[in-house]
């Protein structure tokens, strides 16, 4: 098989420039993300994965999958972790400058990335409608928001995800590229190309333009909603919309900003190599910001909720009253009372 196409860098967010047409040395830059990244994506693994993790510790824990909020809520945060799975070995090729995981891996990583990215901004669409359904159409709410639909609608989010993925399995492998491996889309005919053309476009109209359309409609109909009674609680959901919208455009935004300009870069004349190098470092950071979003998640969608932040409490004292009765036994059963007391009652929703 001969190469027909092959990007300039392992990278995934610049894998659409060729190395035909990019006149720039990029070593400099890429010694200076090898500084960069690896600490940045280190710290969003760290603190997305506790976050994500404790989050679906606390919903099963409770078993608070009776709801159809919270099914959405538990699979965003599987999501995130799929994602958040794949960054230690992104931090691994940066730092190293060199794929050492091998061809299946290459494809395997680069699937389950877009996968994870993909099902969140599903999740993110679903939870934000079936809030707009429970406050604006509380009545038609009532036939529609049921477990067997959050479950119908979270696996067909799951199987969109996969299908919207297929470029990553199919088109990615480990090369041998200037004496080092590099994971990139490998194309064996022109025909595909078109395939890859097609993927940094669908990211874009996924990640940004489709969330943004539909939370900006839902919002708008929710708030309108709690401004005809208005009170403190109702003040207080209001201000988280406006916060939920805020961040999702300050952490999407730049990256698919600089990612939609990186796209055609070939058709601006005027600019020059450094410009060129300094886009491609913008693309870099900005990926990073928006990989962000997964950290905030837990927060925005679960620890906000006075019920949930009494779980995580509880999850807390029982995790160090278990620590505790290995080596004071007299604790065991005083905190084991305490536990009971403090859960919820079994027809608590």
């Amino acid at each position: 098989m001969e190469i027909s196409n092959i990007s300039m860098d392992y990278d995934r967010t610049t894998e659409s420039n060729s190395l035909n047409t990019t006149p720039c040395q990029y070593e400099t830059v890429r010694s200076f993300r090898a500084q960069l990244l690896p600490p940045l994506y280190s710290l969003v693994f760290v603190i997305g994965l506790v976050g994500n993790f404790l989050v679906v510790l606390v919903l099963l824990q409770h078993k608070r999958l009776k709801d159809i909020t919270n099914i959405y809520v538990l699979n965003l945060a599987i999501s995130d972790l799929l994602f958040l799975f794949t960054l230690p070995f992104w931090i691994h090729q940066y730092r190293k400058d060199n794929w050492v995981f091998g061809n299946v891996m290459c494809k395997l990583l680069s699937g389950l990335y877009y996968v994870g990215l993909y099902s969140e901004v599903f999740f993110i669409i679903l939870l934000t409608i079936d809030r707009y359904l429970a406050i604006v159409h509380a009545v038609l709410a009532l036939r529609v928001r049921t477990v067997t639909f959050g479950i119908i609608t979270s696996v067909v989010s799951w199987v969109l995800a996969f299908l919207t993925s297929i470029p990553e399995f199919y088109f990615k492998f480990s090369v041998w590229y200037e004496g080092r491996n590099i994971c990139v889309y490998f194309i064996i005919s022109n025909s595909d190309i078109k395939w890859i053309q097609s993927q940094p476009l669908t990211l874009k109209i996924l990640e940004l333009v489709l969330p943004l359309v539909i939370m900006i409609v839902c919002y708008t109909g929710i708030i309108k909603i709690l401004l005809r009674r208005p009170n403190e609680r109702k003040s207080k959901a209001i201000r988280l919309i406006i916060v939920i919208m805020i961040i999702y455009l300050l952490f999407w935004t730049p990256f698919n900003l600089f990612l939609f300009i990186s796209l055609f870069e070939g058709t601006f004349k005027n600019m020059n190599c450094e410009q060129s190098k300094q886009l491609f470092l913008a693309v870099q950071v900005s990926e990073v910001i928006s990989y962000m979003h997964c950290c905030v998640n837990p927060v925005l969608y679960v620890f906000v909720g006075e019920k949930y932040r009494e779980y995580l409490r509880e999850l807390f004292h029982s995790s160090l009253s278990l620590s505790l009765s290995k080596w004071l036994p007299f604790f065991h059963t005083e905190n084991q009372d305490r536990a009971s007391s403090m859960s919820p009652s079994s027809g608590e929703q």
